[in-house]
Parts: C-alpha cells; structure tokens; sequence
C-alpha cells in the first residue's frame, strides 16, 4: 500500500476552501505557516495595474488570521515555514533558526502538540541551516527538490518530494510510483495557484477524489514517512 502525502505552504486565504475540500475526502494534509505573516485576515483581490507588493500573476492571495488557524486547519498537521518566510541563506543563520522556532513554538501552542515538520522558504538551505534545524529537534524539513522515490532520502532536514500538484507529469509519476513499488508518494503546493478559478479548483478536487478512491493507496502525513526515509524500494 502506498502512502500518499501533501503539503501546503503560506496559510493564504485560499486554504479555507482547500481544507473543505480535503475533508470531503478525508485526505490528510501538512500545511506550512508563517505565523508572523498572518496577523489579520485579507481577502484576496487581482490587483491593477500600478499596484505595487508580491502577487502571483496579478492574483494577490491574502492570509488566514493568527486567530482563525485553529478553526481552519483543525483535523491537520501543521509545521513551521519560518515567522516570516526567512530564507535561510541570506538570513543569519542565528536569527533564522529563532525564526523557525517561532513559528513551530507558536503552532504548538494553538494546537497543544507537537509541530516538528518544517518546509524551507523559498526552498534554500544550506548544510549549517540543515545542521541547526536536527539540533533543534525537527523531524524533517521539505525541500522544493523533485525525485522519484522520495524514501531513497537519507538526509530527512533535505526532504524532497515527488512533484508539485499542478505538475505536468503528476499521473505519470504517480503511477510510476506505484509501479515500482514506491512506499510513499509526496506533492505539494500554494493554495493561491488555483486563484479563484473553477477548472483549476476542479483539476485538483478530481486528484483528490482519485487518490482517495485508488484501493492501492492510502493518506497519510509528511512527518508518517520519516521512518521510511534511508529506504529502497523493496525493503
């Protein structure tokens, strides 16, 4: 049986509708948040031409509230994203090991558990930031690089995944997956990517409904896979 993981980054406003879809299904999720980043709730608006600030293709996604993340995300993981999206790299190293301990500190308060996942801004790293976050005692941290067997990763702070959800080959690689006998299958994306599109909301809802209905897989969360990690196909 192979595992199927997700995982969402930035806790955008998008995420309210993506949490419903996924308990339509009971497919689990990991979701990445930026707490500093989510001090009151936005609506997300296409802005016009001349207005300035970060948008993706002009589709400005807003945020959940600090206040509301328990409401929304209740019945999921959630994992660090760094306070306020901290690049590792270019942030030094100091204050962006604090940063990732911010944001998993104050996850863990709202859901009183434990928040040991991480997911790298931005995708950087480097071998001391790497090194800080297992001193600290994560359990893994998600990395934007793509393989076919994500358990043949023997280095769970640089976790990759098998594609991001809109990716080209997505069946392709899912059914390579399952093909080989691969243990786990991992995706993962932004909410805000759908903008408020129904086809691309339609295509992601039909993914959903796929995985949760295919006899030869089942949901599981990131931080399920770590023990399979440093694994080959076959054992």
């Amino acid at each position: 049986m192979m595992k199927v993981v997700q995982c969402w980054d930035d806790g955008v406003n998008n995420d309210v509708r993506l949490t419903e879809l996924l308990r339509k299904y009971n497919a689990k999720a990991t979701f990445n948040l930026n707490p500093g980043l989510m001090e009151q709730a936005t609506k997300p608006v296409w802005i016009r031409p001349g207005d300035k600030g970060w948008s993706f293709h002009g589709f400005r996604c807003g945020k959940v509230a600090r206040k509301d993340i328990a409401e929304i995300y209740d019945g999921f993981q959630l994992a660090s994203h760094c306070w306020k999206h901290e690049n590792a790299g270019t942030t030094p190293d100091s204050e962006w090991i604090q940063s990732a301990l911010q944001a998993r500190r104050f996850l863990e308060d709202i859901v009183q558990r434990e928040c040991r996942g991480f997911a790298w801004p931005c995708g950087r790293w480097t071998e001391e930031t790497v090194r800080l976050l297992r001193e600290n005692g994560f359990a893994y941290g998600r990395t934007t690089e793509n393989v076919d067997d994500v358990c043949c990763c023997r280095e769970p702070m640089a976790l990759p995944s098998n594609c991001h959800y809109q990716a080209g080959d997505f069946w392709e690689r899912y059914e390579r997956a399952k093909r080989n006998g691969n243990k786990v299958f991992y995706f993962w994306g932004h909410s805000y990517e759908m903008f408020d599109y129904e086809p691309l909301w339609q295509q992601l809802e039909d993914k959903i409904r796929f995985i949760t209905e295919d006899p030869d897989t089942e949901w599981a969360d990131v931080i399920d896979i770590v023990p399979l990690l440093g694994q080959k196909t076959g054992e």
